[in-house]
């Protein structure tokens, strides 16, 4: 790898990181960056690249919130009290419950099962679509008035909610119909421009989480949704990389982990005390930019 493709591929990485957690798309400005910067891989390396990077990401979710998504202990620091209300004595239930007692934080393992709830519109309606949405959306004007949309929604519903106290604020006041909730929202962000992140923070907000909540829900749902999207993509691309397109691939998801550990930390200190109208702002701005710039000539407008 040369210095000066080292350095693109860090830029890369950087803009990953910060863009993965801000509602801002992290997607949009990796397809707009390939737009300006060519790391000299074709295509399709491209294309998988662009969701691959983001496993670095999803990393630092793991790292930081370990302690709270962990689901096992020892039988020596199991609870004093049972988590079952109602305990079985014997039977196939008796003997589940005494394993879960003694090595299952079970308010975890229900975190997991709504998190694999709001995982499955995903997985039901965003798969089958992913070959069409490549196809006719990772341009520059599709990305730039999904900016702008998303950003004019965030600017309304912020305004909307300002009075508004939340329902829910902490993760075991989330229900299982909310986790559904947030996982139809997540859907929207197959669009390239939308913003994961944006989409099921909107979703949230708007059936009564707090912002940090909302915020909090969404780097946990990054988990499996980017790993599963990470898979298909790599599978796509065949799952051979050439010694160079390897090197990238590291150098991208490490830069991307490192600065995402700063980027999740500022969004929740963030969070606590802003809303999001800044984001939408910004998302407005970039939106009008970008087609400035494709009506210039200075950004096409052909898949990236």
């Amino acid at each position: 790898m040369s210095l000066i493709v080292f350095i693109k591929t860090l830029l890369f990485g950087i803009v990953e990181g910060i863009t993965e957690w801000l509602p801002i798309s992290s997607t949009g400005h990796l397809v707009l960056l390939g737009g300006v910067l060519d790391l000299g891989m074709s295509s399709s390396f491209m294309e998988m690249f662009n969701v691959v990077i983001q496993l670095g990401a999803i990393m630092a979710v793991v790292v930081i919130y370990f302690k709270k998504l962990w689901p096992f202990h020892t039988k020596k620091n199991r609870p004093e009290r049972s988590w079952f209300a109602n305990p079985a004595a014997s039977g196939a239930a008796g003997g589940f419950q005494r394993f879960a007692n003694n090595y299952l934080y079970m308010d975890k393992i229900v975190l997991w099962l709504k998190i694999i709830v709001s995982v499955l519109p995903a997985v039901v309606i965003g798969w089958p679509l992913d070959n069409t949405v490549e196809k006719y959306m990772y341009k520059s004007v599709p990305i730039a008035l999904m900016l702008i949309i998303y950003g004019i929604l965030f600017i309304v519903i912020e305004d909307r909610n300002r009075s508004k106290k939340p329902r829910a604020s902490r993760i075991s006041q989330i229900t299982w119909r909310d986790a559904l909730i947030v996982g139809l929202f997540q859907v929207l962000a197959i669009i390239p421009g939308t913003s994961r992140s944006g989409a099921t923070i909107i979703g949230g907000i708007l059936i009564g989480l707090s912002r940090p909540l909302a915020a909090e829900y969404t780097f946990y749902l990054a988990i499996p949704t980017m790993l599963g999207a990470s898979v298909l993509k790599i599978a796509k691309f065949g799952g051979h990389f050439t010694a160079s397109e390897g090197a990238v691939l590291a150098v991208g998801m490490i830069s991307a982990f490192l600065v995402s550990i700063f980027a999740i930390r500022f969004l929740m200190q963030y969070v606590r005390k802003h809303d999001f109208k800044v984001f939408g702002w910004y998302r407005i701005a970039l939106g009008i930019l970008v087609l400035i710039l494709v009506g210039a000539g200075v950004l096409t407008n052909t898949p990236a």
